[in-house]
Parts: structure tokens; sequence; C-alpha cells
């Protein structure tokens, strides 16, 4: 047996062992095919001119980049002669999906398996890396559903507590109720008001897109769409709830990560009202990530231009093989032509250490945000006076956890559009230059954040959460205005829009290490959008 490259476990914080798992428990898991090399057609996709630009489309690209039928068949061949049952074959995502027992899988991987408790409750948990027989050792990517710990969290914050004690707002308030949501307007915007503020362009809606949004938990309800929409003067979009890995639409409660679904729709459905969206729940472990993002990336009947991912953890806290396997998802979306926004996270540009749950002293990079295929959205601090943007600054209410993420990452180096943007060096031993993040930014202090509702009640939300699905209705309506996808925009932003006066460069402000400047820079990329002249730049 061969040892999987990048297969050793990720630390776990607080982590306790409570004996190895139960051997007869039963569970489902995920094999990757390794992708083969990208030819010389994929980078067209990723050309710094759009009008040159040629995208794959889904079945072109699982016929040059999914799996073949044969290396399906040894990885059937090898789970059968272990005694796992093949459950799925998905040649177009590279996917092959086992079910076994504890005791047939650990056998099979040559691996062992725990039952860990942590903070989030009890979870089954590799303490050993993963290994695969010699044939296979050229054709695994990564195995993924051992382990079932939750690795990521949402980027959102609800906004101070009001005097009663309640998220800005009564416990008890109809969402219908305008009296009942003025303390919660206060400081505050309706999504609507920030794309006001940004000038997003004017006569499209997002019509004939579909906006993917990745859910590691949580639910929406009708009820609060409806009411939410119907109090903007608009129509209700279409929202459809994929299930991926056995997640579902299940709302609870909504200090949660319902607050997160309902964020993520209210905002894309507000300012990009004419696209429909798609919700992909899953649950929240490096699989049901990895899966979540395949699905959509080439899903063939919702057919998603963009998506939306408001989820994210430090890259200290991922596995090798779950970083790569993510960012060749990305690297297929931008193959495809589709936009994928991800937030920078709220925690500054620090973050805890994931061993023992205490501060580093290190400056942590976000993932997803911080891949190279991926739109990675900051966040700012939005003050307007009437219809105008009096200020903006880097969001930095308290630096260890309420301020947007950025910096430098430790993964992915520069890549080759970003190497006029003068990154910083990294502020962590070893002072290297690598993929620096954002790209762009919005508004997502809590202090000045959006007005949404959530379980039936009226909150003020905000953290960078809030910015992913901002870009993501902007880049729908771009979409629809141009005619074509705009997809991977980095080469764009830092080529031929650069200092077309496309953004609201935001030069005041830090995120803890880092600082704004002129320019790009590690808290909020090249600012906040001034759609109409983004526009005017890509249509150029």
């Amino acid at each position: 047996m061969v040892k999987l490259p990048g297969s050793v476990p990720a630390p776990l914080a607080d982590a306790r062992s409570l004996g190895p798992a139960p051997a007869d428990e039963r569970f489902e898991i995920t094999v990757l095919r390794r992708r083969p090399p990208m030819s010389a057609a994929a980078p067209l996709a990723l050309d710094g001119r759009l009008a040159t630009r040629r995208y794959l489309t889904r079945e072109e690209h699982a016929a040059a980049y999914g799996a073949s039928e044969e290396d399906i068949d040894a990885v059937a061949a090898f789970a059968q002669r272990g005694g796992l049952s093949v459950v799925e074959r998905c040649p177009a995502r590279r996917s092959v999906y086992l079910s076994g027992t504890v005791d047939q899988v650990a056998s099979a991987f040559g691996t062992s398996i725990e039952r860990v408790e942590h903070g989030a409750g009890i979870s089954r948990r590799r303490t050993a890396p993963i290994h695969v027989p010699p044939e296979l050792a050229g054709i695994v990517q990564g195995v993924f559903g051992i382990e079932d710990t939750p690795i990521a969290r949402p980027h959102f914050q609800i906004a101070s507590q009001d005097p009663a004690g309640s998220p800005a707002g009564r416990p008890d308030a109809d969402p219908e109720d305008g009296a009942a949501d003025a303390a919660a307007a206060a400081g505050s915007f309706t999504a609507v008001d920030v794309a006001r503020l940004y000038d997003f362009p004017a006569g499209v809606d997002g019509g004939r897109q579909c906006i993917a949004i990745i859910e590691l938990g949580g639910g929406y309800r009708s009820a609060d769409l409806k009411a939410y929409f119907k109090k903007l003067g608009l129509n209700t979009p279409k929202v459809t709830p994929v299930s991926v890995d056995g997640g579902k639409n299940s709302p609870s409660l909504p200090w949660g990560a319902d607050a997160e679904v309902a964020l993520d729709i209210e905002i894309a459905g507000a300012v990009a009202p004419g696209a429909a969206i798609a919700v992909y729940f899953a649950p929240n472990s490096e699989q049901g990530f990895i899966d979540a993002i395949t699905s959509a990336v080439h899903d063939s009947v919702n057919k998603p231009s963009v998506i939306s991912i408001s989820w994210g953890a430090p890259e200290s806290e991922w596995t090798a093989q779950a970083l790569a396997a993510m960012n060749d998802a990305f690297e297929a979306a931008a193959a495809l032509g589709v936009t994928v926004c991800c937030a920078a996270g709220d925690a500054g540009s620090g973050h805890r250490n994931p061993a023992n749950g205490t501060p580093d002293g290190l400056a942590h990079a976000h993932f997803p945000g911080s891949s190279r295929f991926v739109l990675c959205c900051g966040g700012t601090r939005l003050v307007a006076s009437g219809n105008a943007i009096a200020s903006e600054t880097v969001w930095d209410d308290e630096p260890a956890t309420s301020a947007t993420g950025g910096g430098v990452s430790d993964v992915f180096g520069l890549p080759g559009w970003q190497k006029d943007a003068h990154v910083p060096a990294s502020v962590n031993a070893g002072a290297h230059v690598g993929r620096g993040v954002p790209d762009v930014a919005g508004n997502a202090s809590p202090a000045t954040g959006y007005q949404v509702c959530v379980d039936y009640l009226s909150f003020v939300v905000g953290g960078t959460s809030a910015v992913s699905p901002l870009w993501a209705g902007l880049a729908a309506r771009l979409n629809q205005a141009l005619g074509r996808p705009v997809g991977f925009l980095n080469p764009l932003l830092y080529g031929p829009v650069a200092g077309s006066g496309a953004f609201h460069d935001i030069t005041s402000g830090n995120n803890g290490a880092y600082s704004a400047a002129p320019g790009w820079d590690a808290c909020t990329g090249w600012g906040s959008p001034d759609g109409a002249r983004l526009l005017a730049a890509l249509s150029a």
C-alpha cells in the first residue's frame, strides 16, 4: 500500500478521544480521481481579455477532464475486494461514492478511525494517513468522508444587541411590521441600498442567470423570503434547494446557520432579483464541502453562472488533499466561465491555533478565499449621506474577532495576474510572497450591516458573508448586460480593469497585520465596486 499524498489528518482544537469508532458503523465516502493536466484549450477561459475568451461547455469539460470509465472501474474493483459497495459513479465530477463499515474502510485504506469529542459535538476522525494500492496511486487524488468533523464556519456576524437583549429588534417582531424593524434599520442598509450606493448597472436584474449558493447547515423559510422581498417591493426569486450527501434545507434557530442562509439568499436575490437561485445544502465536513462545490460547478440542470460561498476556515485547518481538490474544482469553474465569489473571513489577519484553540500569533489567509481561481471578497465599513457614500474604511471593529480577513497565502503561490499588484511579503516567518487576498471588497461591518429576515425575526447582519453574495449578484447583472459570462474575473480586474475607476479605493484602516494603501492592498483588495464603471471597463 502507498500513502496518499496530502492525507495526513488536520489538527482539531480541543479534541478528546473517545476510543475506536464502532466497527459496524456504516457511512459513505467520496473517492476523487486525480484530474488530467489542463490542455492548451482550457487557459483560453483565463485570458485577460474578455472578448477573446472561450469557455468550455459542461459536456466538453466532462469529456476532457472527467474520470474515464477505466479509472472508475479500477476504483470499483478495489472497493469490491475490500467489501465496500459502489453507491454512485460520477465521471464528470471525477467521483466514485462508496459505502462500508468502519472496519471495512479502515482495512481497505490502511488507516485507523476513532470517535472524538470537541466543541461542535462528537465526530468520526482518522488518526493516520490514507493508503491505496500501487495501481491507484496515480489515479486517486483524495478520499473524503472517513472524517465527519465540521471544517468550515460561516462568516457572518449579527449586529450588537439592543437594550432589550435581542439582536437588532424584538424577539417577537413581525417581519412585516415596519415599526418593529426601526431599531434594526438604524445605521444599516438593505442590499438594494448598497447596490445603489455602489452604482450597480441599471437596466439589468440578473435575468437568465443562476446563482449557486453553498450552505453547510441551516435552512430558509419561504415565509421569510416572501415577507422580505415584499417589503423591498420585489418579486420573490425562484429558490431551488439541492441536496448533497444527505444535506437538506433544515431551518432551526435564527442565531445559527439559518442567519447565514437567509443573508446569502436575501442579498443575492435583492441585488439580482431576476436571477434564479440554487442552494446546495451539504453536511459541514471536507467531504460535504467538496461535493457541494463539484455539484454546483457541474450541475447541468440548474447551470449556475455564479457561485457564492460564505463558509471557510484558515488554510492551516484543512488537509492538503482537500485544498488541492477544491482548488481544482474552482479551476474547473473558471474553465466553464463560472464566477466563484468567496468570503475573506471575519477575524482579521490572524486566527486561533486549530490544535488548542488559542491565538498562535500568526497571520492566516482563509480558504477557499485564498484559492487562485476565486474572487475573494473582503469587508469595509460604509457610511452614507443621502444617496452618496460619505466614507468607507477597512472593516476593523475589533481586530481579533470582528474585522475583515486578508493577507498572504501560505499554500498558494503568487499568480501571474497578481505580479504587478505589489502584494506584500507575509508577516509570518520566512516573509514569502504568495497569493494575496482579498481581491475586492464591500460593506461588511455589522455596525453598518444589512437588514435581513431570519426565522420570522428582523436582524441586522454583517461579515464578509454578506460581501460574497453581493458580488455574486453584481456578477449576474454583468453577465446579463454583457450577454456573456464574465467568468474568472481576477485576470481582468488585475489587468485591463485596473486603473479604470471601477473601484472605490479604500486607503484607511487595517485588519491587524496588514494596512490599507492606494491601489490593491491585503485588507480590501482593489476596493468596493463602482458597478457602472466596472461594466464599462469590461465592455471595452
